[in-house]
């Protein structure tokens, strides 16, 4: 793992709580953005914890400038904030990370969050799961019909796409689907590919933008009215 924060008492927290934890090593420790970018280029971790507000190069355009470097295995991006905003919940999403926690989230879930997202799912505290969706809701009109965008992608994969937004994990969608979860893995992984998507979460931002999946209440065409 790596940490980025530029607050040097909680870093050194959120360091030793993750030094004593099992099953997971800690490869670095980053001060800003920047220093997280070029220690995820030389270490290689599986998991940063990324606080968003930083000096210089913030957590939100770090994290995309690490996903986009991060070849065919990017590490999963775990943003961890003391601030529970829309604003930075959307943009974390379209940048590619894997979850959004709140800095007072007890250690224990933070510590079950890593090996979530470390586990390919992703993650997000419930009150910032429900004002996601009213966050679409108010601003994304969704688009009528399937958009041409998604043209290269098969019937099977659209479907497997559409449960992602849905918020299934991979066990609910596998029997939803009535596939094996290794195959709705790999269907995952070859629509995101298509895509150019580099996280889970990016594809849930894609199926709502997309209109794929419409917040309850809402049809496509509606301009984001019920």
């Amino acid at each position: 793992m790596l940490v980025a924060d530029d607050q040097d008492l909680i870093r050194a927290g959120l360091v030793s709580l993750l030094r004593n934890a099992s099953g997971i090593e800690v490869v670095g420790e980053a001060a800003g953005g920047e220093e997280a970018v070029a220690l995820c280029a030389s270490t290689g971790p599986d998991v940063v914890l990324m606080d968003i507000l930083m000096p210089g190069t913030d957590g939100i355009a770090a994290t995309k400038r690490i996903l986009t470097a991060g070849g065919d295995t990017p590490p999963r991006v775990l943003v961890l904030t003391t601030f529970d905003l829309d604003e930075y919940v959307y943009n974390a999403l379209r940048a590619g990370a894997s979850g959004f926690l709140l800095k007072d989230t007890p250690p224990q879930r933070l510590l079950t969050a890593i090996f979530t997202v470390a586990g390919g799912d992703m993650l997000f505290a419930p009150s910032v799961v429900r004002r996601l969706v009213e966050v679409y809701a108010e601003h994304v009109a969704p688009q009528a019909g399937i958009p041409a965008e998604l043209g290269k992608l098969t019937n099977r994969e659209l479907e497997v796409v559409r449960a992602v937004g849905l918020g299934m994990s991979n066990k609910e969608a596998a029997a939803q689907l009535m596939i094996a979860e290794g195959t709705f893995k790999t269907h995952l992984n070859r629509a995101m590919t298509k895509l150019g998507l580099n996280s889970r979460a990016q594809v849930v931002v894609m199926a709502y933008e997309f209109g794929i999946v419409v917040p309850q209440g809402l049809h496509p065409g509606s301009g984001g009215k019920p």
